[in-house]
């Protein structure tokens, strides 16, 4: 019988929370999703298993029956093997998992991470007992466990991890509204190409798949790419694809910036129908020094200190020509800051690429209260665009939160429906909406702060936990102001 999604959801916190007291909250991602892969590795095998013998017969070659399994288990290493270990399960548990590895070269290498299961200072064997016995009272095969319940419940506790986590979920975690705003206005059609330069968990590219389906698209026909430079992150990616039933992706390990995985035949960056990431925010020592030479640095070498354009422009390279596609997140400064930003801001709303900058609400993300946008570029603009930049206010499109503000379904419509209309939907002003030329652009000196084109909406009361966190974003983001423009007079000799 088939599990509820609240049964399998709580099983897994139960999971979770075995290891609580001698791991640290924000590590148990790095032990709770192996355990889980795993375990759903082995229970997929016996279903599949049954229905060989189903077909076959109880004589069923291994030649035969090896064309019903994703994956191979050598003898020894399923998950039955594990719970047979009554003395050191960590060091049964790890060569449990690099044999695994080892059987499933193109599926699997790297996927489990690289927690140290036999180190018992780390994971005492109580705790990793624990653990097992939990995970042991789920069957996790599609049959019990359908792909769609065991994918929201894998994201379910990537949300619980990242609540956990605090500030470091930025690392692994966009908010799910946030992703699909941005893949709702990227509007990924079946049979195109979808990359994530920071993949992440990788929410973006799951959340394509959920549009393209919900749409009544062939999800089969997407091809899907992502690069992740964190280990522990990237592993969880390619998981996170397996159990909601996707095979046709190629997730990479590396830095993106200095070291680009994802080339053509000739070297050169390959080129992808939709491209949409959250990189980090003003991401320091990222190889700046290396961008004077780069190709990808066609509108210039963004500062040391603020990695931002440098992602804008390895996604513009990215993308697409005849109707490719970019969606990125980018911190407010990125749209105002001055000097070498400023020239590439400038490059980039010349070369007619940038469509629009849509306005989010703040305190959105674990990672930090400042508030963010989405920029939004195609390599060919509807004509009614053309020589012009989209400007969308949704910053008060929420509901507070405890910890986080957050968007409801209607507010993401909202904010959509007034970037494909380029108009307020319901002329209340609750989301402005403006289309900028590039003449009016040029005479800011080419700020592409919101608050520039669009009148500021009427004022509303605020309550003082609001107040307060606004306040807070406000000190944050003149905080990084005055450190860039200590680093221009630094630069200039003045300091």
């Amino acid at each position: 019988m088939a599990l509820g999604l609240q049964e399998v959801e709580s099983t897994l916190w139960d999971a979770a929370n075995s290891l609580r007291g001698p791991v640290d909250p924000s590590d148990f991602k790095a032990y709770v999703f192996p355990l889980l892969f795993f375990k759903w590795i082995s229970d997929t095998w016996d279903m599949e298993h049954k229905q060989a013998v189903a077909d076959f017969g109880d004589q069923v070659t291994e030649a035969e029956e090896s064309d019903y399994h994703r994956f191979v288990i050598p003898d020894g290493c399923h998950w039955s093997d594990l719970i047979k270990a009554t003395k050191t399960p960590g060091a049964k548990l790890q060569g449990i998992l690099d044999r695994l590895q080892q059987a499933n070269p193109e599926k699997m290498a790297g996927i489990f991470g690289d927690v140290a299961w036999g180190n018992t200072e780390r994971l005492p064997e109580p705790s990793l007992l624990n653990l097992i016995d939990t995970f042991n009272n789920l069957t996790l095969n599609p049959e019990n466990v359908p792909n769609d319940v065991l994918g929201q419940a894998y994201e379910y506790l990537l949300r619980q991890f990242a609540d956990e986590s605090g500030k470091k979920a930025g690392e692994f975690f966009t908010p799910r509204a946030v992703v699909r705003l941005l893949v709702n206005i990227l509007d990924p059609q079946p049979g195109e190409t979808v990359y994530d330069p920071a993949c992440g968990s990788g929410g973006m590219l799951v959340e394509t798949i959920g549009d393209v389906r919900d749409k009544g698209g062939d999800v089969r026909t997407l091809r899907l790419y992502g690069q992740e430079v964190n280990l522990t992150t990237s592993a969880i990616a390619r998981m996170n694809l397996y159990l909601h039933d996707i095979e046709d992706f190629k997730i990479l390990r590396g830095d993106t910036l200095r070291d680009p995985k994802f080339r053509d035949p000739g070297g050169g960056i390959s080129h992808f129908d939709v491209v949409i990431a959250n990189p980090p925010f003003s991401l320091k020592n990222w190889g700046a020094e290396d961008w004077k030479t780069d190709p990808r640095a066609f509108c210039g070498v963004p500062p040391a200190g603020a990695a931002d354009m440098a992602w804008v422009q390895h996604m513009v390279t990215s993308m697409a020509p005849g109707g490719g596609r970019v969606g990125v997140v980018m911190p407010l400064g990125a749209l105002f800051r001055s000097g070498a930003e400023a020239r590439i801001r400038e490059c980039l709303v010349r070369a007619d690429r940038l469509e629009a900058v849509i306005g989010l609400p703040p305190n959105l993300f674990y990672s930090t209260t400042i508030p963010a946008c989405l920029l939004v570029f195609r390599s060919v603009k509807a004509g009614e665009r053309e020589g012009g930049v989209l400007f969308v206010d949704g910053s008060t499109r929420f509901v507070k939160g405890k910890n986080q503000n957050e968007m409801t379904p209607a507010d993401i419509e909202m904010i959509s429906t007034a970037y494909r209309l380029g108009a307020d939907p319901d002329g209340d002003g609750g989301v402005r909406a403006r289309l900028v030329t590039v003449d009016e652009i040029e005479a800011t000196g080419w700020d592409l702060n919101l608050t520039r084109y669009l009148k500021p909406a009427a004022a509303a009361a605020t309550d003082p936990k609001t107040a307060i966190a606004e306040m807070f974003a406000a000190q944050d983001a003149a905080r990084e102001a005055e450190a860039h423009l200590a680093e221009r007079l630094k630069a200039a000799g003045y300091a």
